[in-house]
């Protein structure tokens, strides 16, 4: 190999390094770990095979509740949060006033930390002096009230609101790059062919925003997959583990039990349901997208 052939791998190895030492290395030795029985200190650990795998879908019910949170999530991210977001990049690409102060209140809540997020709708739901229920004493629909963070049938649901108000600006900020982008053409000639406002949405914008889908649903299905901060700063899991995802049980179960091979198997089968959903959209998008 001569040297203006080695010089591009030169600039590549600082990376290379970093994701090697910081990223790979740490996932396979995770899911080494995860075919062991071991609780973080002691010298031996024992080996237990699919053990940790078997013991997750056969007795362990919180893992099972976690899963169908996970997929919860999943949904109402790709519904509600993404189809908010479209909604409102729709708004705010049209020529009102203020629009651009709009869009920063909208983004805003994105750029915060999930625990700041979380501390603050914990404040907003307390059940004694907190706004929400507050408001509803005030317009008179005291029957709704509830202790939003401590019934088990509507704490996921509350925690989900808070998600949604903090990434709402994500996918409203691709969505107005996308729509930016679109020339002006073909709505002129469909208004001249007397084409009414959804049919040009129908058949012009959503066409047009096929690469804009692609990123917004891919980077949605992660943070979907992965959410885990504002869970563990609203409920912790609780109450009564409802509100318990794959990431914050597999946190309870490595450094609350010290359950390090049960955790692991938790952290290898996230990273597998992650890839089984993600991986298979984005090849089908992109590669339909080019042809």
């Amino acid at each position: 190999m001569t040297t203006r052939m080695l010089k591009p791998w030169l600039f590549l190895l600082p990376a290379l390094i970093i994701y090697l030492t910081v990223i790979f290395v740490p996932a396979v030795y995770t899911f080494f770990l995860s075919f062991f029985s071991w609780n973080g200190v002691a010298p031996q650990k024992e080996f237990v095979g699919l053990g940790n795998y078997a013991e997750l879908f056969t007795q362990d019910t919180v893992f099972m509740r976690a899963l169908k949170n996970n997929l919860f999530w999943m949904i109402g991210s790709l519904t509600l949060i993404m189809g908010a977001g479209l909604g409102l990049a729709l708004l705010l690409n049209k020529k009102l006033k203020g629009r651009i102060f709009f869009r920063g209140v909208f983004y805003f809540p994105y750029v915060l930390s999930g625990i700041v997020v979380a501390t603050g709708w914990t404040w907003l739901y307390n059940p004694t002096q907190g706004f929400v229920n507050k408001m509803l004493a005030l317009l008179g629909l005291e029957s709704w009230q509830h202790a939003w963070l401590a019934e088990p049938d509507i704490a996921l649901y509350a925690v989900f609101v808070a998600a949604m108000w903090q990434g709402i600006g994500q996918p409203m900020v691709l969505f107005l790059a996308g729509l930016q982008s679109i020339p002006q053409d073909p709505y002129e000639a469909a208004l001249i062919d007397g084409a009414k406002p959804y049919q040009s949405f129908l058949y012009i914008t959503l066409p047009l925003l096929r690469e804009t889908f692609v990123i917004v649903i891919a980077t949605t299905l992660i943070a979907s997959m992965k959410v885990y901060d504002i869970i563990y700063g609203m409920t912790g899991g609780g109450p009564a583990e409802s509100t318990q995802v794959l990431s914050s049980w597999m946190y309870a179960q490595t450094f609350k039990f010290a359950n390090i091979g049960m955790g692991s198997a938790i952290a290898f089968i996230l990273v597998l349901v992650s890839m089984t959903i993600i991986i298979p959209y984005v090849y089908y998008t992109t590669k339909k997208s080019h042809v």
